[in-house]
């Protein structure tokens, strides 16, 4: 009997959860998420974490083993099936509940911090997203998303070069002979990319609900620059036009907001 698309979609995610590139990954975003923490003052103790789409709860894992409190949610119950299984085996403690990132299953304002990696561009209703990520974060926490660029040309959600800089009629096109003639064009994701975003752009959306925001530069360590890395790093910090150009050599967006209001 031949696999299924979610059969595929599984296996697929069952082994790039542990290749050596998604662990490098994740450890990069939870190194940038600390230093940001520091930077907006979250007191330095263990946190409870939410990770939102965590998928088979790798990057769940590497905080707990940190010694952090998680909490993880993923629309994929056999993923979280497997998560559960393997935070079993590692000895770890985790929350892990099938559930949709619209409607978190977690009450008002109860984590420190927040992790929404890479799911923004696959939810049809991603303010709705961005709103519940929100709500379960505490004042003074910390929030992090990363997705897609629409200023950068190099993009990996679809096999089409330049695809962020589709006009939009012609994105929606391709969206939808990806999940019907053509899966080959996004041969790994259940559900492609449907929004592209810029960081000016969330920042926006995100200060209207009383949320501060950092970009990768800001929050990028010094101290893993070499001397010319530390005076680009610099003048990227210090001069909009070239912050702005250096966000159209990157092709994800990463956002790292503190919420302040209640």
């Amino acid at each position: 009997m031949p696999a299924t698309n979610e059969d595929l979609f599984f296996k697929y995610y069952e082994g790039e959860s542990v290749k050596a590139a998604t662990l490098e990954r994740f450890a990069a975003t939870q190194a940038a998420v600390v230093r940001a923490a520091k930077h907006f003052g979250l007191p330095d103790r263990p946190w409870k974490v939410a990770d939102i789409g965590c998928g088979a709860a790798t990057q769940c894992a590497m905080w707990a083993r940190a010694g952090h409190q998680l909490f993880g949610v993923d629309i994929n119950e056999r993923l979280i099936e497997l998560g559960r299984e393997r935070a079993k085996n590692a000895g770890l403690t985790i929350d892990l509940r099938s559930g949709s990132a619209t409607q978190l299953p977690w009450p008002d304002a109860c984590m420190d911090v927040a992790l929404c990696p890479e799911l923004l561009e696959h939810v049809v209703d991603w303010r709705a997203v961005v709103s519940e990520t929100i709500r379960v974060t505490r004042p003074g926490g910390v929030i992090f998303f990363s997705t897609t660029n629409k200023l950068c040309p190099k993009q990996e959600e679809f096999d089409l070069p330049g695809y962020s800089w589709y006009p939009a009629p012609l994105k929606r096109h391709y969206e939808k002979l990806s999940v019907t003639t053509r899966p080959e064009l996004v041969s790994h994701a259940k559900y492609p990319a449907v929004h592209w975003f810029t960081y000016f752009g969330l920042r926006k959306h995100l200060a209207k609900s009383g949320v501060r925001c950092m970009d990768r530069f800001d929050v990028a360590a010094l101290s893993s620059h070499g001397t010319a890395g530390r005076v680009v790093l610099g003048a990227i910090r210090s001069l909009p036009p070239l912050r702005w150009v250096a966000h159209v050599a990157t092709p994800y967006t990463m956002v790292f907001a503190q919420k302040t209001a209640p």
